[in-house]
């Protein structure tokens, strides 16, 4: 009976889990962010910028595993930020925060393993426009 009770229990934790841990949506961009252009500009020392044509919400998330196929989770989701974890197989695996302040401006905060390596950043993102 206690046997019963123990998997049954489990299996109800597993479901729970896979609940909460619902696929981020990598069709769309959350919350009435604009598609188009954006710079991507680094908040360390050098705030080395980029552009980027964004189209789907995996270009803001899963900016360090560009083309590769990764399975996301959702870990929080509420009405200004966006918290995501992903696995990408061997080509590793992150977790990014996204803080939207405006549909045009928002603040990122990614840490992983890329390529074997680890890597950690901070960016602000700025809507400029259509992209060219």
């Amino acid at each position: 009976m206690v046997a019963k009770r123990r998997a049954l229990g489990a299996a109800a934790m597993m479901m729970a889990v896979s609940a909460v841990q619902a696929a981020a949506p990598a069709s769309r961009l959350p919350k009435g962010l604009e598609t188009g252009e954006w710079e991507l500009r680094g908040r360390g020392e050098d705030g080395a910028a980029r552009k980027l044509c964004v189209s789907s919400l995996s270009q803001l998330l899963q900016s360090r595993h560009a083309g590769h196929a990764c399975k996301s989770f959702t870990v929080s989701d509420v009405a200004n930020r966006l918290v995501v974890t992903y696995e990408c197989g061997a080509a590793g695996n992150g977790r990014t925060d996204l803080r939207v302040e405006t549909s045009r401006l928002v603040q990122i905060q990614s840490q992983g393993i890329a390529d074997g390596a680890p890597f950690a950043f901070a960016l602000e993102g700025r809507w400029l426009g259509a992209c060219h």
